[in-house]
């Protein structure tokens, strides 16, 4: 049911043919694919690897906006102060040097 709401969501927020274009993009075909058997898993009845693939494929599928999201964090008042210390920032900054511009 989730899924199925969560896939209903992304269409609803950007569009089904933009919804089709990212799911179907070459970079997002690990995620997509890992999503999709995690959702197949659970409908034949595995729930625990099913939500273990899905989860997998979330972060895939997703992980080009974790940057955006730790700017958008760190400006929030008091959440901001705690993604700001020194220790917290470096992990931000390792997994930015990481990311390879598509």
């Amino acid at each position: 049911m989730g899924n199925i709401l969560f896939i209903s969501g992304v269409s609803l927020t950007i569009g089904p043919k933009s919804t089709m274009q990212f799911f179907m993009k070459r970079q997002n075909f690990k995620g997509t694919i890992s999503f999709g058997a995690g959702f197949l898993f659970v409908v034949i009845g595995w729930p625990v690897i099913g939500m273990i693939l899905e989860a997998y494929g979330f972060i895939v599928l997703f992980s080009g906006f974790w940057p955006t999201l730790s700017v958008f964090v760190q400006r929030i008042p008091i959440l901001g102060w705690v993604f700001q210390q020194p220790f917290v920032r470096s992990i931000f900054d390792r997994y930015r040097s990481k990311r390879v511009p598509v």
